[in-house]
């Protein structure tokens, strides 16, 4: 069971990595714009892949609902803005970071 759970907080555009109820990191993050907004609810990261092209930046960490995730960015402007078609966005080096922490089953929490 992994060790750590994610809340991704959309009011305030941060990721934040638990143990038990404790913070113990924050990432700023970009998030869906209006048309296109980050769901809400409770998912698992169900796969990761290394330098998936695109805007994708250097990582990507699919959801357990379709076509959604936690990524990296080419594009490092965009974060802490409603800027992307639902995903999470984060600096390449945080996502990184979060990579390492959370592996494929860990639980997301994604709340308004």
């Amino acid at each position: 069971m992994p060790r750590y759970r994610i809340i991704v907080d959309l009011s305030d555009r941060q990721l934040y990595v638990l143990e038990g109820d404790t913070v113990v990191r924050a990432f700023p993050v970009g998030i869906g714009r209006m048309v296109s907004q980050t769901p809400v609810g409770e998912f698992t990261i169900v796969n990761k892949q290394e330098n998936p092209g695109g805007p994708f930046g250097v990582l990507w960490m699919g959801l357990s609902k379709p076509h959604y995730g936690i990524h990296g960015t080419n594009d490092p402007s965009s974060i802490g803005h409603e800027v992307s078609a639902g995903c999470i966005r984060m600096y390449n080096e945080d996502v990184l970071q979060l990579s390492a922490m959370a592996p494929v089953g860990t639980r997301v929490t994604i709340r308004p």
